[in-house]
């Protein structure tokens, strides 16, 4: 019985063991929020490796997850290891289209996740009614999550984590491209109010920004933004310029 309270465990498996579970006559959820995940983590049955491993607790940690070279394909996963996971829906469009049989009617909805520090998540799906295809989004958001790299990237910034882009980083989606540029620590988000969504749900709080192509369009200038994000992670940094730029990767800001 030692043995199994000594055993690591993932800080979302945890949570889900220690917290009570819900009685008959106690408060119940909002409905329209979707499954409650300490609930799902608690009757969890992993159907692949990763998910074994880390219900077994040889993996705790996201960036563990991501060294393994696994794709994470259980929502659970990502649940168990980044606790407490935000979500925010950019954008619901109704899509209509005339058939033989009358009109049809279909959803678009882009969600993005993240714990605004570090890890950020974004999915569109589509999908017959709204409730079910905004789970659904959140889903393969979570299941599209990424590790962001911050750092002072600015000659205006001093000492301490990075709250901004470590460099200049430009992404692209349809004709929209989205240049972030490194900002000193307290500017704040200067983009687009969707850009700002993904950006603050990633955890960077302080950037400039340049936007070229239809800026208007909601879903690529969201997803412009997020391709800018991982193109962070495409480019080596030596660890001179790791600490020269003072360049954090998913880590609590202190």
């Amino acid at each position: 019985m030692s043995d199994e309270e000594n055993t690591p465990q993932a800080p979302g498996i945890a949570a889900a063991w220690a917290q009570p579970e819900e009685a008959e006559g106690g408060p119940r959820r909002r409905r329209g929020v979707g499954p409650d995940p300490m609930e799902m983590l608690r009757n969890w049955t992993p159907k692949t490796r990763l998910g074994r491993m880390v219900q077994s607790g040889q993996i705790i940690t996201i960036d563990a997850a991501f060294a393994t070279g696994m794709p994470i394909r259980e929502v659970e996963i990502v649940d168990a290891l980044i606790p407490g996971l935000e979500d925010d829906i950019i954008n619901v469009n109704m899509i209509q289209r005339m058939t033989d049989s009358g009109r049809r009617v279909r959803f678009n909805v882009m969600a993005c996740v993240g714990n605004k520090d570090g890890y950020v998540g974004l999915s569109i799906c589509k999908g017959k009614e709204v409730a079910a295809t905004i789970q659904k989004a959140i889903a393969n958001a979570k299941l599209n999550i990424i590790q962001v790299q911050r750092g002072n990237g600015s000659w205006e910034s001093g000492q301490g984590a990075g709250t901004s882009v470590p460099f200049k980083v430009t992404g692209r989606a349809g004709s929209t491209r989205i240049t972030l540029l490194p900002a000193p620590t307290g500017k704040g988000l200067v983009i687009g109010d969707t850009g700002r969504q993904v950006l603050t749900l990633a955890g960077v709080t302080d950037v400039w920004s340049r936007s070229k192509g239809q800026t208007r369009t909601t879903i690529n200038f969201a997803k412009a933004t997020f391709n800018a994000l991982k193109q962070l992670n495409a480019h080596r940094v030596t660890q001179r310029d790791q600490e020269t730029l003072n360049i954090v990767k998913g880590r609590v800001l202190e």
